[in-house]
């Protein structure tokens, strides 16, 4: 199962209003079950590093299908994952990638954001994960 053009959009939008209502600028990445790229936002004045950073956050999120900040924790000295960052042409493994599930719990793709704290960039995902339910 994959995500809509119609899931993800809305995905993209949820999350920019969530930046707005924070004060943030984000670029907002929305992915397949696949990790294909099928919406993506730059908000006005975001960093354009953060382009790569959210769209890898994303991948990592579906690779794995769980939080990037989780895979974080299992990568640290010692982590069972230590390293794993190096892997799959480079995975990004702090908080702002989701895997993004339907009304059934199915994972469909994965939304990565990126260009505030990671707290924000959390927080902004999650309003966008949680658009598609």
């Amino acid at each position: 199962m994959n995500i809509t053009l119609a899931q993800a959009e809305k995905a993209v939008a949820a999350a920019k209003a969530k930046a707005i209502e924070i004060n943030t600028l984000m670029n907002i990445a929305i992915v397949d079950s696949g990790t294909n790229l099928v919406a993506f936002g730059k908000m006005d004045g975001a960093w354009l590093g953060s382009i790569d950073v959210s769209q890898k956050k994303a991948r990592t999120a579906r690779y794995f299908n769980m939080n990037t900040g989780e895979i974080g924790k299992l990568s640290q000295p010692g982590g069972s994952l230590y390293n794993i960052e190096h892997s799959n042409n480079g995975l990004i493994t702090f908080p702002g990638g989701i895997p993004i599930k339907n009304a059934n719990g199915d994972i469909i793709g994965a939304i990565g954001v990126s260009g505030s704290s990671v707290e924000n960039d959390h927080a902004v995902a999650q309003a966008g994960a949680d658009a598609v339910k």
